[in-house]
């Protein structure tokens, strides 16, 4: 992955920022999870009933809050994300939780570096995919790390909607991807407006396509997919709530996919 080292570098750094502006954010509200209220949303919640002892690798888990939020439904979690900041912050809101998540920094295409045991679940969600650039090699890495018949989620943004040039409507992205990044400089994140310095960032996308194939050629047992015609986030800009906890975007008069979860196990 020599190639991409000067895209992860760059970043790294933007999540570096964002991680401690996102902290004091009232997009993740951590006083609240500190109390008690899990960060996993509906969706996702479908698929994780009944995760009690199991072992989870969390894979690009930010600063936690999700992984910390299956350890207390009784899983035995494992947290990865690129940035330091964002690790450093995830365990100590371990500690404050007093839960027992382990985490480690590192890059995902470097997890078999770091983990030498296998898990019953690997969980990705939410704009984690698009800063990928080899689906493939991704896919390959998550078979390792799985037990026999363990489980695979995938809870993620649609790649429809990341054709869109946010907050406007015009279509600017590819919906496949060209193996080359896009790039954008931004001082914007979607917990507010202008929240960190401008700073550049490289991301892919990846049709379902693409996410689907490399569990194909491994020929993994498909026990789900669904497509979902909402975000359970406000993150896109030009959104309304159309339904409690439901926000869609661009104010089209006919539905448009949002977010998608993929859910397999190894054969």
């Amino acid at each position: 992955m020599n190639d991409f080292e000067k895209y992860f570098e760059a970043n790294k750094a933007i999540w570096e920022e964002k991680t401690t502006h996102h902290e004091k954010s009232s997009f993740y509200d951590v006083p609240s999870f500190l109390a008690g209220q899990s960060s996993l949303n509906e969706i996702e919640l479908e698929f994780l009933r009944d995760i009690s002892g199991k072992k989870i690798l969390h894979l690009q888990c930010h600063f936690g809050l999700d992984s910390l939020s299956m350890a207390r439904m009784g899983a035995q979690v494992t947290g990865l994300d690129l940035s330091e900041k964002s690790i450093e912050l995830a365990k100590k809101l371990n500690e404050q939780c007093q839960l027992n998540v382990q985490f480690i920094q590192c890059n995902v295409y470097d997890a078999l570096d770091h983990l030498d045991e296998k898990f019953d679940l690997i969980f990705t969600s939410y704009g984690a995919l698009v800063w990928l650039p080899d689906l493939e090699l991704w896919t390959e890495i998550v078979n390792k790390l799985l037990k026999p018949d363990g489980e695979c989620l995938i809870v993620e943004f649609h790649p429809y909607i990341y054709t869109f040039d946010f907050p406007k409507t015009d279509i600017k992205f590819s919906y496949k991807n060209t193996g080359l990044p896009y790039s954008e400089s931004s001082a914007n994140s979607y917990t507010d407006n202008s929240d960190h310095r401008e700073m550049r960032e490289y991301f892919w996308s990846h049709s379902i396509e693409e996410v689907m194939t490399g569990f194909i050629k491994r020929k993994y047992q498909f026990l789900n997919f669904k497509e979902y015609y909402y975000s359970p986030y406000n993150c896109f800009g030009n959104s309304v709530e159309s339904q409690v906890g439901k926000w869609v975007f661009g104010g089209f008069n006919v539905d448009i996919p949002h977010v998608y979860a993929l859910h397999v196990k190894k054969s």
